[in-house]
């Protein structure tokens, strides 16, 4: 790989493991194991059996807590400490023989890409629980998973092209979360309005 398409790769995982953590890490797994790819050396872990298996029971408990209101909510909490920091540990660690400085850049560019991506996830889903129409929290877990897929799809087969669909999603996230902040701080204005006396 070139550094363009490297950069493309781990940029594509990064910002699918913001999403969906144990879905990227099974993706990349299975599909070393079965040969449609071949991950750098320091990442062949991700195809032991032990890892898959974690991955996937733990994918399968993410799909279910996932589409139960504020259950997700919870869910995606806790995982603001566990997503960004594994995207960064897994760039570390698929640049094994690359000098340190630039292991260490590219670990916290992933971690940052995938705090983005995390970010707008628990962010939207927050703001989508409070929607009445309960169809668009299994909408949006579904749309998730799949675009979490399909980056790493496309980080292997295409990680020059992923690398530009990376960095529009980066835009449109910072976007997101700027309208979302907004959006949370007219609510709790008037939630303090609300609960503030009258005089």
């Amino acid at each position: 790989m070139t550094p363009i398409q490297t950069l493309g790769f781990l940029l594509g995982a990064s910002f699918a493991a913001g999403l969906n953590l144990y879905a990227t890490v099974a993706a990349l797994g299975l599909l070393h194991r079965y040969e449609v790819l071949r991950l750098p050396g320091s990442l062949e872990v991700l195809a032991h059996p032990v890892v898959l298996g974690v991955a996937i029971t733990l994918y399968v408990i993410e799909f279910v807590a996932d589409k139960i209101p504020y259950v997700d909510n919870l869910w995606d909490v806790v995982h603001t400490f566990i997503r960004p920091p594994a995207a960064a540990v897994l760039a570390f660690a698929a640049l094994a023989d690359v000098p340190g400085a630039w292991r260490l850049a590219a670990a916290m560019l992933a971690g940052s890409v995938a705090l983005t991506s995390h970010g707008t996830k628990a962010s939207a889903r927050a703001a989508v629980n409070a929607s009445p129409e309960p169809i668009s929290n299994w909408t949006f877990s579904l749309g998730e998973d799949g675009i979490a897929l399909a980056l790493v799809w496309m980080a292997i087969n295409h990680p020059v092209l992923t690398l530009v669909i990376v960095l529009l999603l980066l835009a449109l996230s910072i976007y997101l979360l700027v309208k979302l902040l907004g959006l949370f701080l007219r609510l709790f204005r008037r939630v303090l309005g609300r609960a503030s006396p009258a005089r």
